[in-house]
Order: structure tokens, then C-alpha cells, then sequence
């Protein structure tokens, strides 16, 4: 999760001389930082670097990130005649950046590790056009759903259309397994799920199972008590974060599916022998059943030693090894 970033001096030393948005669509850039976490970190499989957020820009919704407040959307949605002038595009010519960075990665990879590519879900796309930024609360959001549903699942039904394109393009461009992320999807209740997004993200895994063969994998935060909707909303792998035990979480989404997850980010700030205790209770809880892809519950926090990072990946290994 987020395993290049600002954790990394490496990263770090490029984004002191170019801006996120220059790093996401110079294809060298985003390659080379895809690949400086594989080359440092024993991981299993690289996740291309880029944003959920760059399809807004084409829609027509342009943004920029602002430095110690993140992404900030400079003409928020704030009417439906806002949702009826937004454009479909073609993400194999306005989003080609990205798919020449996937093509660079898999070209330097040669087969030693498999790529991730991600998009946004439509929910948290959609937040991020309301709001124009990051929400505590989403109360834009939920207005538009609450007093304009019709409006609301045209949008996401856009989003989710979006999406299918976005992931079937970066799939043919060599991603071995796209990743659908609903960062914000945890502060709705299960019923409003079911009504305003579940639809939504079904239509992409259902759209992605007839254009593609890969495994795909559905991520969301504080999703405790959504994860059966999400099951059912689709992918091979549904992501759990550390609010609910591993086994429980496994439980509600059911055995025919994998499990990634789920360590709290936070326990890599903490001192290795804590760290490690909460890395095996994650593994017992796993209990050695296959599908487990021993992940966080989100993303790596700024100021994380790079070396417990490290230590993380190869106590689980060894761990792995072991019980074989």
C-alpha cells in the first residue's frame, strides 16, 4: 500500500525538483519511482505509480496538489449542469502518460515481480469532484445523493465507465492485476452502500471480467461494516483495514474470495518487537489458508523508517517459510 512515497529518500530527492502532477505524467518518472521501492524492499509485486485523481482532469474537472493540504479540484461539482458538462475521453490518449510508465516498468521488471495498476471508484472520485479536496464529513456528497439521486448515479455511472476503460488500458499495456480503490467508501452506512455505490463498482468488475483475464482486487478504508456489500460488489481480493480482525473481516467476505490486509500503518513507527507481534497476529489470523496477501490496512505514513519497512517484508517471508 503506497509503497512509493514520501517514506523514501529516493522519492523524495525527485519531488523536491517536480511537482506530483510532473511525476505522474513523465512516464520515466513514474516508472522509476514504481521500481524504487522493488529495488529496495523485498515486496512481491510493484504498484504503478501515479493518482487515483488524473481522470478528473480530462472529464473536465482540473486540480492540482497544494502543498499540506493535498489535491485540490479548482472548479468543484456543485450542479447537476456541472455533472451534464462533464466529457467522456479516450484514457488510451489522454491518460497515455501512465500506460507508457506501465510499459517501462514491465519492460525493466522482465517478469522478476507481477504489476499492479489502480483507479479510483466511483465514490471516491465523485467525492473528491464535490468537495473540490479532502472531506471529514462529505456533506456535499451526501447532499447531492440524498437530494438528487438521479444526478448522483449519473455521475458515478460516469465514473464507473471511466474506470472500465482506464483499467482495461492499463491492463493491455502489461498490468498483471488492477486494483479498484474506494479510499473514502467507509463513511457511508451499509444501506446507503447498497443504494448509491454498490451498482456502481459491480458495473466495473462486471465490465473488467468481459474486456480482461486478471485478477482483480477491490480496497477500502474503514469499511468494517461494509465489507459482505463490497464482496458482493466484486473482485478476486477484497482489502480489509486493521479496524477488524483479519478472521472476522475474512469471514463476511467470504472463503471464495482472498483477503489483503491488514496491519495498522502506524505499528511500522513503532518499536520492531511490537511490529512484529502485530505482523504475526495478522498471520494467525490467517491461519495459512491460501488468498492471504499480507498487506497494510492503508498506506505507508510519511516518516516511516525505510528499514522497518524492510524487516517487515522479510519477517513475513521467513514466517511464510516456515510454516511450509
Amino acid at each position: 500500500m503506497r509503497q512509493a512515497g514520501r517514506y523514501m529518500s529516493e522519492y523524495r530527492a525527485l519531488r523536491e525538483r517536480y511537482s506530483m502532477l510532473e511525476l505522474c505524467q513523465t512516464p520515466d518518472l513514474a516508472a522509476e519511482i514504481t521500481l524504487q521501492p522493488v529495488r529496495r524492499l523485498p515486496v512481491d509485486a510493484a504498484i504503478i505509480f501515479s493518482d487515483l485523481l488524473l481522470p478528473l482532469q480530462p472529464l473536465g474537472l482540473p486540480f492540482d496538489f497544494i502543498k499540506g493540504e493535498g489535491p485540490q479540484v479548482e472548479r468543484p461539482i456543485r450542479s447537476e449542469a456541472d455533472i451534464d458538462a462533464l466529457a467522456r475521453f479516450e484514457p488510451r490518449e489522454r491518460l497515455a502518460p501512465v500506460l507508457e510508465a506501465i510499459r517501462l516498468v514491465k519492460a525493466e521488471l522482465s517478469g522478476l515481480v507481477p504489476l499492479i495498476g489502480f483507479a479510483g471508484a466511483p465514490f471516491t472520485l465523485a467525492s473528491y469532484a464535490i468537495e473540490g479536496g479532502h472531506s471529514d464529513h462529505y456533506t456535499r456528497t451526501k447532499a447531492l445523493m440524498y437530494g438528487s439521486p438521479k444526478a448522483w448515479h449519473r455521475l458515478c455511472a460516469l465514473f464507473a465507465d471511466v474506470a472500465v476503460d482506464y483499467l482495461t488500458a492499463q491492463v493491455e499495456a502489461g498490468a498483471d492485476a488492477v486494483q479498484l480503490f474506494d479510499s473514502w467508501v467507509g463513511a457511508l452506512s451499509p444501506a446507503d452502500y447498497r443504494e448509491f455505490v454498490l451498482p456502481h463498482s459491480r458495473r466495473i468488475f462486471e465490465g473488467l471480467a468481459a474486456t480482461t483475464s486478471v485478477p482483480t482486487l477491490h480496497f477500502g478504508t474503514g469499511t468494517a461494516t461494509l465489507l459482505p456489500a463490497i464482496a458482493e460488489a466484486g473482485g478476486d481480493v477484497v482489502g480489509a483495514d486493521w479496524r477488524i480482525p483479519l478472521d472476522d473481516a475474512w469471514r463476511l467476505i467470504g472463503d471464495d474470495r482472498a483477503i489483503q490486509g491488514n496491519l495498522d500503518p502506524a505499528l511500522l513507527l513503532a518499536p520492531t518487537d511490537r511490529l512484529m507481534a502485530g505482523a504475526d497476529d495478522v498471520l494467525r489470523r490467517a491461519g495459512g489458508r491460501p488468498g492471504h496477501i499480507f498487506n497494510l490496512g492503508h498506506g505507508i505514513l510519511p516518516g516511516t523508517p525505510v528499514e522497518q519497512v524492510e524487516a517487515l517484508a522479510n519477517h513475513v517471508h521467513e514466517a511464510q517459510i516456515a510454516r511450509k
